[in-house]
């Protein structure tokens, strides 16, 4: 529970939020207690902080005990670039408020670093977190992956005591998941501590899979902290009016693109998937006839970086009625 933190942990959660969440409260005494944990709640629960503060606790009382050395001691693992770039900054407002709250108490400056590493992370940056690791170090599998593969990275890994893997249902049951288990079996073998494993995911059946997936095939106990329920849907299947074709004619994609508009018109907020990058040009392109370019852009891997930030920061802005 909240009591169990450290006092200046606790006041910067109270003054953010009115109380811990179900999923939250259920959830800080096993992780702190080095158990592995899978969170299953809606999005919107408080599953990232659930995850985050007993680790974030244990940081501050070590950094006021004995001072923190430039160790990363959590590893957290998103399956989305766009993701580990939301969690960055999520992490650093409670991060700061901490900070402020041992300063009001007048305690020692614990400085917790947190960082992100992705594909897209310049050269220089990733220099200087060899030289000066973060605490919390924020990456997809593949960067997890390359990190394990060289000795820069493993050194970095090596006091890792806690790994967080985030949307764990995104990955189980395809191959980015076989390729994170071992992954998280290398890390296992590497660490000098315990490693404790948290997931988050959204509610899953029979969610007692996910559990074996997260902590492997050991013979590990999982705590499971369900919390979830299934949002009202309100699901449609269109198809367009002329007989679909392996090559559609012009006219039958003018179709689709008008019905596509007046969808995103009635709409706040629209994403479109397709399958293939090109397409998602032609897409954008289309739409931006129909309702203003202004409205619709693409969002795909051969972008530039500052390209699928600025969309991803209109998107969720509201300035942005379709990617």
């Amino acid at each position: 529970s909240l009591e169990s933190f450290h006092p200046a942990v606790s006041d910067w959660f109270r003054s953010n939020f009115p109380e811990p969440t179900a999923v939250q409260n259920e959830s800080w005494p096993a992780i702190a207690r080095g158990e592995h944990t899978l969170l299953a709640a809606p999005t919107g629960s408080g599953k990232t902080l659930a995850a985050f503060m007993a680790s974030i606790d244990a940081l501050v009382r070590e950094g006021l005990n004995r001072g923190l050395p430039d160790e990363t001691r959590v590893l957290y693992i998103s399956p989305l670039k766009a993701l580990s770039n939301d969690i960055q900054k999520n992490l650093q407002v409670p991060l700061v408020g901490i900070r402020d709250c041992l300063l009001e108490r007048g305690l020692p400056d614990v400085d917790i670093r947190a960082w992100v590493r992705t594909g897209d992370t310049p050269q220089w940056e990733r220099r200087r977190a060899v030289k000066q690791p973060p605490h919390i170090l924020v990456t997809t599998p593949e960067s997890a992956y390359i990190l394990l593969t060289s000795d820069s990275g493993r050194n970095m890994l090596r006091t890792v005591r806690t790994v967080i893997v985030d949307e764990i249902h995104a990955l189980a049951g395809n191959k980015r998941g076989a390729h994170l288990s071992l992954s998280l079996e290398r890390l296992e073998a590497l660490t000098t501590h315990k490693l404790t494993r948290v997931g988050c995911s959204a509610t899953q059946k029979p969610i007692e899979t996910m559990a074996s997936f997260l902590v492997g095939a050991r013979d590990a106990a999982c705590n499971i902290i369900d919390t979830g329920h299934v949002r009202e849907r309100d699901l449609a299947l269109e198809v367009p009016r002329s007989p679909l074709e392996a090559i559609m004619a012009n006219e039958v994609w003018e179709e689709v693109y008008d019905r596509l508009a007046t969808l995103v018109q009635e709409h706040k907020t629209t994403l479109i998937f397709v399958n293939t990058r090109r397409l998602a040009e032609r897409a954008a392109k289309h739409l931006g006839e129909r309702i203003g370019d202004e409205n619709v852009t693409s969002h795909h891997g051969s972008l530039a970086k500052e390209h699928r930030l600025r969309a991803e920061h209109r998107l969720k802005g509201g300035k942005l009625k379709c990617l």
